[in-house]
């Protein structure tokens, strides 16, 4: 998949970000010579992952709304309610994609982890379902565990998500 570079992004922050050691993303960007210098705006490929244009699915979270709505090619498939960022940990806004799935990750994570392409960010269930619809959590998207279990059911690895007020 390409990744767009976004201002004040370093090559080391975006191999964090996608779980993907920096070794890896040179050998795939040939052109990159000093990974020290890469520009807002760069397309950088990051092996391992498919065409966020290829998977039928999108998720769109609108935090304001506390709304995570499923889209197939699309059409709204479904939307669950969600768990949202409290103040000083708000959920952060951008195009992000589901990189991998946790089941029974432990803690206050529910019976389900998806990481998103943003270090320490993702979508997980909860050990406290009366958090939903509240702005409570670290940053995070919370759902309740029947519901991520079935979004985790639905996607595939690479769906675009979204994230906005």
């Amino acid at each position: 998949m390409l990744h767009t570079v976004k201002r004040g992004e370093t090559l080391l922050q975006i191999s964090r970000d996608y779980r993907t050691p920096i070794e890896v993303i040179l050998g795939a960007n040939p052109q990159i010579t000093n990974p020290d210098l890469i520009i807002a705006g760069q397309l950088i490929e990051i092996p391992g992952f498919p065409d966020p244009n290829t998977i039928p699915y999108q998720i769109d979270v609108s935090v304001n709304n506390r709304v995570l709505s499923l889209y197939h090619n699309g059409a709204l498939l479904k939307q669950y309610p969600i768990a949202t960022g409290r103040i000083l940990h708000e959920t952060p806004f951008g195009n992000f994609i589901v990189i991998n799935k946790a089941p029974f990750p432990g803690g206050p994570f529910g019976t389900m982890w998806m990481s998103l392409s943003k270090e320490h960010y993702g979508i997980h269930g909860t050990n406290d379902p009366s958090s939903i619809d509240q702005a409570v959590s670290r940053g995070c998207i919370r759902m309740y565990n029947h519901d991520v279990e079935e979004l985790a059911r639905t996607i595939p690895i690479g769906t675009p998500v979204f994230i906005h007020p």
